[in-house]
């Protein structure tokens, strides 16, 4: 069975477990990259495993493991033990959380060199618990969120749990980033200026780690994601 399943020109994503979140189960999803070099961005690595590996290592070799915020970690040792050549980047924050990681760089508004003929990002900055980077793939038009879009369906959460997540803001579609967490936007004008980034790049696809992807009308799906911005 393939894990990696195309998502345009040299764009892959996969399907990882789902795990445990404050007893809330949210499933994973990476992407993977293909740069102009032939190296490959592996971006919020799932759990790595043989088949997964084998997938990988058929598109090239791995040179740049990327944490897009600061609770996109889980996986990011077991793939730099794998991968001890490739280089590890942090969203802000995360290095004081994983003190057992020796992190390259950390990510910020501008892309690194290595990608920055094929990859765009942006720092949603503006709360104060949390800035993540959400990337734009340029030549498939697909723009990649962590946390800032949760996409669920209405009958992945159960019991009281479905009740919570609704409220929470995360039952899609469009979904969004989970209530709590807007809150904590104190400087939303900073954020603003990263979403007017973000649909300046006119998106056609969304993909996010938690949810349903968009495959298409990705601009006024990510817009009415953010209508809170506006608010």
């Amino acid at each position: 069975m393939t894990i990696l399943l195309p998502f345009g020109s040299d764009i892959w994503i996969a399907e990882g477990p789902v795990v445990d979140f404050y007893s809330f189960p949210y499933p994973t999803r990476m992407a993977v990259i293909r740069l102009r070099d032939g190296t490959l961005f592996v971006w919020s690595p799932i759990a790595l495993n043989d088949a997964l590996r084998a997938e990988v290592d058929a598109l090239g070799p791995v040179a740049h493991l990327v944490s897009p915020n600061a609770i996109h970690h889980l996986f990011l040792g077991e793939w730099k033990d794998a991968y001890p050549l490739a280089r590890l980047y942090a969203s802000p924050g995360l290095p004081k959380r994983r003190r057992d990681l020796r992190f390259d760089a950390v990510l910020g508004d501008a892309p690194e060199p290595a990608w920055a003929d094929d990859i765009d990002q942006v720092a949603m900055r503006g709360s104060f618990i949390m800035t993540e980077i959400v990337f734009l793939h340029r030549a498939s038009r697909t723009v990649i969120f962590a946390d800032l879009i949760e996409n669920f369906r209405s009958d992945w959460f159960k019991g009281w749990r479905a009740v919570v997540t609704r409220m929470d803001g995360i039952i899609g579609p469009p979904g969004g980033a989970p209530r709590e967490w807007r809150a904590t936007f104190w400087r939303r004008d900073q954020a603003r200026r990263a979403l007017e980034r973000i649909l300046a790049f006119a998106p056609r696809q969304v993909v996010m780690a938690h949810g349903e992807i968009a495959r298409e009308n990705g601009t006024e799906f990510v817009r009415k994601a953010f209508r809170w911005l506006s608010r």
